[in-house]
């Protein structure tokens, strides 16, 4: 029998029975004493099994674009919760992640690297290794995934946008992420269900960075037909474009309107109408979903974050509509 086996009986991490074993103290009474009873039952050599450095109270975070700001919150939100509760934190990207993802070196990880393959982390849970997922959905064993509400934020986004008189919209999206995906849906079903046309013309592909939002806006500029409000899936490419219509005389929100996304510092410096996520608490929440699975207190449930409209002056106001 092995400690793996002896994990899959209990219903806990491989992790949590070499912690029981080796007396620390982020394991109940209850499970320590259910784990130690399986071992006597089939024979598991504790005195063997003690002190192993097979298993590691070390988490890991892995992620992709350094260029985000936003991840330092993050980092900073997982770091609080893992530090408090007696773990340690290694910071990995693509290149790295598959290496860390094995449980010589980490307990389990956290995720928000696009580049990550699905098969990769699937691999991974079938082998027993706990994951929290930030930026897709699972429902399958030993991964959790906590991931912001983006449909239903969006969907307030625009129905205040209709509500103001818009009605001639451009989208700025990013890559085919969830995030991409959940936002662009949301636009597409408020549109659709005011009976507002949109044209497939005004859809521009960016990559979440602010080069992309000033490339797509030029790209508007030379069309006849300027929309009457663009519509970007983060912050930094609606900062970008920003520039572009500002630097090419356009005034806003009189000329064209933008809106973000994400609730970044640069964007209350750019006054952009944004939605706003509280990427601290998303980090701790992602920390305290995979410790407390690490330790037995959690399950596969999706955890959504909710996020808050901010109006700001790159949208005009409720009472000027057309």
């Amino acid at each position: 029998m092995t400690l793996k086996e002896i994990a899959e009986l209990a219903g806990v991490s491989p992790s949590t029975v070499s912690n029981a074993l080796n007396d620390r103290g982020n394991v109940s009474a209850r499970q320590k004493q259910r784990i130690l009873e399986l071992c006597h039952q089939y024979g598991l050599d504790i005195k063997e099994r003690k002190y192993s450095k097979k298993d590691t109270n070390t988490i890991l975070f892995n992620f992709s674009d350094f260029d985000r700001k936003f991840y330092l919150e993050i980092i900073h939100g997982i770091s609080d919760y893992v530090y408090a509760h007696h773990f340690d934190l290694i910071i990995s990207t693509t290149g790295s992640c598959e290496k860390f993802m094995d449980s010589r070196y980490t307990s389990g990880a956290i995720i928000l690297d696009r580049n990550c393959r699905d098969s990769l982390l699937l691999d991974k849970a079938r082998e027993g290794y706990r994951i929290v997922t930030m930026d897709r959905i699972f429902t399958t064993p030993n991964i959790k995934s906590v991931v912001v509400d983006n449909y239903r934020a969006m969907r307030e986004l625009m129905t205040g946008l209709v509500a103001r008189g818009y009605r001639r919209f451009a989208f700025l999206a990013g890559p085919d992420t969830l995030d991409n995906q959940e936002r662009y849906k949301a636009f597409s079903d408020v549109l659709d269900e005011h009976g507002i046309s949109f044209s497939r013309n005004r859809y521009y592909l960016g990559d979440f960075k602010e080069k992309s939002g000033y490339q797509a806006a030029r790209l508007m500029l030379m069309t006849e037909d300027l929309p009457e409000i663009l519509v970007c899936v983060n912050d930094n490419m609606a900062i970008g474009a920003m520039k572009m219509f500002r630097q090419m005389g356009k005034r806003i929100p009189e000329d064209i309107a933008i809106t973000g996304f994400d609730g970044t510092e640069e964007s209350r410096e750019y006054g952009i109408t944004t939605i706003e996520i509280p990427n601290y608490e998303r980090g701790y929440l992602a920390a305290q979903c995979l410790v407390q699975d690490l330790i037995g207190n959690s399950n596969n449930d999706i955890f959504k974050i909710a996020v808050n409209v901010i109006w700001r002056g790159s949208t005009r106001s409720a009472t000027k509509q057309q």
